[in-house]
């Protein structure tokens, strides 16, 4: 996507619009740099300091993030996951997991009657790349293939709502999904049973074998 000259008026507006457009079509990717001050002006046909201001109001509402002598990254793709972010910051990690499982719970009682064949087939191949994943002892890639079979689930709803709401919580989600990794001492938690029950069209399934994973963790963490 390239950056079109901002006209007269409202120029800062302008200019937080474009960059938001940026942010949330994915032409600049979650947690990586986006282009310098210099380089967007010159792009935009502004001067820096409209720039600058559109970055603070950008980084104000929690989508990018100034690290000083480095530059500034994406944080978030939307304003609700930008606030929300900022709020879980300050939240507890017992209590991050008790808001996951009531999302992972519900998305797979939902998923469950409502999947399609194709749901079905994401949520195999997120299974299968989860997996994989463990055996090569790979945290961060663990940490993204376990948020990828949620996600498979949580669009197998057909919830926009909800979907949108697992979308912006995933931030917070990687954080505890790394923690309780620490938690468990690399015990495995199988979610094959979910996959399962979605597949089989077994709602009362599907929310027990989300219920069992979650409650694995949250026992974990309380006696941790």
């Amino acid at each position: 996507m390239s950056l079109r000259t901002a006209q007269r008026a409202s120029l800062v507006d302008q200019v937080i619009d474009q960059l938001k457009e940026q942010i949330t079509s994915g032409s600049w990717p979650m947690n990586g740099k986006i282009p310098t001050e210099t380089v967007l002006a010159e792009q935009l046909g502004v001067g820096r300091n409209t720039v600058r201001e559109a970055v603070r109001a950008l980084t104000h509402a929690g989508l990018l993030e100034c690290r000083q002598g480095d530059g500034t990254y994406v944080r978030a793709t939307s304003e609700l996951s930008g606030a929300m972010l900022r709020r879980l910051r300050q939240a507890e990690q017992l209590e991050i997991l008790e808001v996951r499982r009531a999302l992972e719970v519900e998305s797979a009682r939902l998923a469950a009657t409502r999947r399609n064949d194709e749901d079905i087939r994401r949520i195999e191949a997120a299974l299968a790349e989860r997996e994989r994943a463990w055996e090569l002892d790979d945290p961060d890639f663990f940490v993204e293939a376990d948020l990828a079979f949620h996600m498979a689930v949580a669009h197998a709803t057909h919830n926009l709502v909800l979907i949108d709401l697992y979308e912006d919580f995933s931030a917070a989600l990687r954080a505890s999904i790394t923690a309780a990794g620490t938690s468990l001492n690399k015990s495995y938690i199988p979610h094959d049973a979910i996959a399962r029950a979605i597949a089989a069209g077994d709602a009362a399934a599907a929310e027990r074998a989300g219920h069992a994973c979650m409650e694995h963790i949250l026992i974990a963490l309380t006696e941790s």
